[in-house]
């Protein structure tokens, strides 16, 4: 694909990830103790579906990163990316336009009496939702936000739901105290930037892009969160989701697809400078010298590497927090993540 190509140089074992490339080959290896080897395992798909956040996410560099070898695929394996933007790419799984996706805990809950039956299978990234007025602005808090018009990600996306779980918990309904305008993260830059809204609530690395302009930042979901519940741990924003019965049938691909996120995320912790060598794949251009200098000091926590019982004990808080404001009527039936997948990275 020609937007692997400024890749060469970075995606080199030696040159991006040396032994935690190395790792991720032992990774996918290790799925043949959990069950039959690549080669034999007859209800693994040969191509499996999976979303694509694109620009202006997180998640646009694990494209690249793994169709340009930084996770090698089992033989006979490959990854056919589905296009997608935040809250579009959650329905692309509910609906069977993929096989694997990322999910949040809040939006597996409230599917799940919908009849859908979608479980998190492994850690993808912990929340990233930042706050941003103009300079100018008089906005200095969360709570200054009554009545002002807010550009924000999808309604159906996990960044907004938490994001609204967070400003319910400081006194403040976004639906109902505010003006919402839902879109993409590119789109919703181009409203701030006008001057169409008041503020937008939006990801890495699109906030960076916009702190860097001048834009100042109020608030982090991730911090509203903590100042809440007093929960020391990183807010988990989503992990990689499939239908259940679908990855208890394909337990070996979800479990080398997890690990393999996870060691990529390992690579990035260990050197995050190479955060700032993918800007061109995170859509920024080479002319905004001082979001690419900003990239590793904002991004790299976001990037998560955990599975366990922090991380469950979180996602729990989290629907019971969700129940407790009338987000969620009530908790699922059953767990929206499985603890039975082994993710070391």
């Amino acid at each position: 694909m020609p937007r692997l190509s400024p890749l060469t140089n970075v995606l080199s074992r030696r040159g991006f990830f040396g032994e935690a490339a190395r790792g991720l080959a032992g990774a996918a290896a290790s799925t043949t103790l959990l069950s039959p080897a690549w080669s034999a395992a007859a209800a693994e798909p040969a191509v499996i579906r999976m979303t694509d956040g694109g620009p202006g996410t997180a998640g646009a560099i694990w494209r690249p990163l793994i169709d340009g070898g930084a996770y090698p695929l089992p033989p006979g394996f490959k990854i056919d990316w589905v296009n997608g933007t935040p809250g579009q790419i959650q329905l692309q799984l509910a609906n069977g336009a993929a096989n694997v996706a990322v999910f949040g805990a809040l939006g597996v809950a409230e599917l799940a009496p919908r009849g859908s039956d979608i479980v998190i299978v492994g850690p993808a990234l912990n929340n990233h939702g930042r706050w941003l007025v103009r300079d100018n602005s008089g906005i200095r808090t969360v709570k200054d936000l009554a009545g002002k018009t807010i550009a924000s990600l999808n309604e159906a996306s996990d960044t907004f739901r938490q994001a609204r779980l967070a400003a319910l918990q400081h006194g403040i309904d976004l639906k109902k105290d505010t003006t919402l305008v839902f879109g993409a993260p590119t789109a919703n830059v181009a409203l701030f930037e006008r001057g169409d809204v008041d503020a937008v609530i939006t990801i890495e690395p699109t906030a960076t892009r916009l702190v860097a302009r001048g834009a100042r930042e109020i608030a982090r979901t991730g911090d509203l969160w903590r100042e809440a519940t007093g929960d020391s741990a990183p807010l988990f924003l989503v992990g990689l989701a499939a239908h259940r019965e679908w990855a208890e049938q394909n337990r070996a691909t979800v479990t080398a697809l997890a690990n393999g996120l996870v060691t990529i995320h390992r690579g990035l912790r260990a050197n995050p400078q190479k955060l700032a060598e993918l800007h061109k794949e995170f859509g920024i251009p080479d002319s905004e010298r001082a979001a690419i200098e900003l990239l590793p000091k904002r991004l790299i926590d976001i990037y998560s590497v955990d599975w366990g019982k922090p991380v469950f004990s979180n996602i729990e808080r989290q629907i019971d927090e969700a129940v407790k404001v009338g987000i969620l009527a009530k908790r699922p039936d059953k767990p929206v993540y499985d603890v039975s997948i082994a993710v070391t990275g």
